[in-house]
Order: C-alpha cells, then sequence, then structure tokens
C-alpha cells in the first residue's frame, strides 16, 4: 500500500492507524500548495481531487475520504480492535464519531479557518459552532478517556482535527478535558511514530 499524505492534513489520521494496526506501507509526502509529490509529480495526475488522504492499494486501485479509508484501515486488522465486528454496538458507536468529525468539526475547520479572505462574520459563526461542539466534546472527555469508550480510529481523527486548533491559534483551555484527551492521544507510540514520521515532532 501507498498513502498519500500532507503533514498536519486529515491524512494523518489514516498514517496513525495504519501504523497502530502494523501495516506496510509505503507514504508519500504531497506539497499541497504546488500540488507534487517530492519527485515533482504532478499530485492531480495522481489524484483528480488533488487532495489527501489518497490510498493506493496493492491491486493499483486508489481510494480517498479519511473516514472511509479509516474504517477499511482498521478491517485490516484481523481483531477489528479499532472498529469493532461488523454489527456491533462497538462499531455502531465508532462510525458514529467517525461521522461527526468528518461532518461537525472536519467540514467546520475547512476550508473556512485556513483561508484569509474568509469573512470576519462566515469566521466568527464557524468559531462559535467549533466552540459549541468543543463543549460537547470536553463533557463527554470528562467521563471517559476516549469518544467510543476505548481508543479507536474516530480518535486518530478526532485528534488529527482538533489539533489544527494549535495551528490556526484558536484558544482551547476553556476546554481542559478535551485538551488532556489530546495529549492522552498524542503519547501513544504510534501516534508519536506517525507525527515523527511527518515532521511534526522531533
Amino acid at each position: 500500500m501507498k498513502l498519500y499524505y500532507a503533514p498536519g492534513a486529515c491524512s494523518l489520521a489514516v498514517h496513525i492507524a495504519l501504523r497502530e494496526i502494523g501495516a506496510r506501507f509505503d507514504g508519500v509526502a504531497v506539497d499541497l500548495i504546488k500540488h507534487t509529490t517530492a519527485d515533482g509529480t504532478n499530485f492531480y495526475d495522481i489524484s483528480p481531487r488533488g487532495y489527501v488522504p489518497l490510498l493506493l492499494l496493492n491491486n493499483g486501485s486508489r481510494h480517498t475520504e479519511a473516514s472511509s479509508l479509516l474504517q477499511y484501515v482498521a478491517d485490516l486488522d484481523p481483531q477489528q480492535t479499532l472498529i469493532g465486528a461488523s454489527g456491533s454496538t462497538r462499531r455502531l458507536a465508532v462510525v458514529e464519531w467517525l461521522t461527526f468529525v468528518s461532518t461537525e468539526l472536519h467540514k467546520i475547520f475547512s476550508p473556512w479557518l485556513w483561508h484569509k479572505e474568509t469573512a470576519d462574520s462566515t469566521r466568527q459563526a464557524v468559531e462559535d459552532k467549533l466552540a459549541t461542539r468543543f463543549v460537547e466534546l470536553d463533557a463527554l472527555l470528562s467521563k471517559q478517556d476516549y469518544l467510543a469508550g476505548e481508543y479507536s480510529v474516530a480518535d486518530a481523527y478526532a485528534f488529527t482535527i482538533v489539533n489544527w486548533a494549535n495551528f490556526l491559534a484558536l484558544p482551547l483551555t476553556p476546554y481542559p478535558h478535551l485538551m488532556a484527551y489530546l495529549d492522552r492521544v498524542s503519547q501513544r507510540p504510534r501516534v508519536q511514530d506517525a507525527l515523527r514520521a511527518e515532521g511534526l515532532v522531533k
């Protein structure tokens, strides 16, 4: 397998998941400003949508969308530890949180807060919506360590997206349990490996 990623982008979640299950894969960094890989290949020739993550499977097929790829990667583990067996309440909870992160966090952060041309009124509305979601997460994480009870691919995704607040200088101090959660996930050995591989920590 080959994972096309950009350091710190949503592809980090898939990168973490691959390492958590011990998968063998090659990582290819993509410059999302130039839309090229390190060897100068036009990324649009690889992925017409031009965004990461993209997972190239051994059969040559190419697949995108973080929440789908996270489910696929979790199912590569015969024990399905990071997602739960098909039809189980564990799996339902994990997929529910994957969907929540995708729609209520990822697509609120992006693209609005990453573009300087975003109107101030839009930016404020986005930040207010995120604050509402952060309050909800903080309350949940005051009672349990991870979103679906035990660590799952939903946590890899949530960690990746919520951590964007630090890149964007959005204060998380009002949400101490959410901050503790980010730290807890970041200390996992395979998460550290992914962060180091992407040059996000030394």
